[in-house]
C-alpha cells in the first residue's frame, strides 16, 4: 500500500473510532433554538431487510478525484449473515456492539464490541452475527468513485 493511501486509511480509521466512541452517532446538527447550541441528530432505527441486515449510510464524501470516503452503520439481527462480497477499495470494520464472525482468505476472524478489522481492496469476505442480540458495526470505506460499494461474489 502506498504511503498516501496508508495515511488516508489511518485518518479515516481515527475518525471512525472517534465517532464510534461518541454517545450518539450523528448524521446532522440540529440547532437548539432555546440556547443557541447544536445537538447531534441520532441515527434512525435500523430498517432490516429479509436477511436481517440493515445498512444506514452516515457519510459520503469525495476524498480525491478518483475516490470517496463512505461510512455505513451495518446492523445484523441474531444469526444474520452477509454473503461473500468485496469492495472497490479498502474497508475498516469497527464493531460497535455484539459479536461478529468474518471469513476472509480462508480464515475465521471473531470480533467483539470495540475491536476492528482492516479489509484490503478486493478481498472477498463475509460476516455473520454470532451473538444473541443485534450486532452493529461501523464500516468505513475508501473506494473508487462511480463503482458499486458492494460486489457480491459469484
Amino acid at each position: 500500500m502506498n504511503a498516501l493511501l496508508k495515511t488516508a486509511v489511518t485518518a479515516i480509521a481515527a475518525a471512525c473510532f472517534a465517532s464510534a466512541a461518541a454517545p450518539a452517532p450523528a448524521l446532522a446538527q440540529a440547532p437548539d433554538h432555546d440556547h443557541g447550541h447544536s445537538h447531534a441528530a441520532a441515527l434512525p432505527a435500523p430498517a432490516f431487510d429479509a436477511q436481517g441486515i440493515a445498512r444506514t449510510e452516515t457519510v459520503r464524501q469525495a476524498f480525491d478525484s478518483t475516490r470517496q470516503a463512505i461510512q455505513v452503520r451495518v446492523d445484523f439481527r441474531p444469526g444474520a449473515s452477509f454473503p461473500k462480497h468485496s469492495h472497490p477499495g479498502v474497508e475498516i470494520a469497527y464493531v460497535l456492539s455484539g459479536e461478529i464472525e468474518y471469513e476472509m482468505g480462508g480464515k475465521i476472524i471473531r470480533l467483539r464490541a470495540g475491536q476492528s478489522l482492516y479489509i484490503p481492496a478486493g478481498a472477498v469476505h463475509s460476516a455473520k452475527n454470532i451473538g444473541t442480540g443485534v450486532t452493529s458495526e461501523l464500516a468505513t470505506y475508501l473506494v473508487e468513485k462511480d463503482q458499486p460499494i458492494v460486489i457480491l461474489d459469484q
